[in-house]
């Protein structure tokens, strides 16, 4: 039941995050001046780790119901393997996000 919740939730959250980042990139590719608040909204960091944790665990959940849809039933092992791929790419992909030099 929790990954279900936190599926949906996640979804979500996808769609909240990735359209405050297409609405600051529209407002940041003009020409003139570019808008402070959106300059703030598209590099903030905080908005860019929920987005990477939203995509993550939202793919690897979606593909662990998708492999019970398709007729493995061992729910627990699917579980706990997808959040520890989870935590796994989460951290790699956070490790990348925050040691990056441009």
């Amino acid at each position: 039941m929790f990954v279900w919740v936190f599926h949906r939730i996640s979804g979500l959250l996808l769609i909240l995050l990735l359209s405050i980042k297409f609405i600051t990139s529209l407002f940041l590719m003009t020409k003139g001046q570019k808008p402070d608040w959106a300059l703030v909204l598209h590099t903030n960091p905080f908005i860019d780790v929920l987005l990477i944790i939203s995509v993550v665990s939202h793919a690897f959940y979606g593909l662990r119901t998708i492999i019970i849809d398709l007729g493995l039933r061992r729910e627990k092992l699917l579980f706990w393997i997808s959040t520890f791929l989870i935590l796994a790419v989460c951290t790699l992909l956070l490790i990348f996000y925050f040691t990056r030099d441009y």
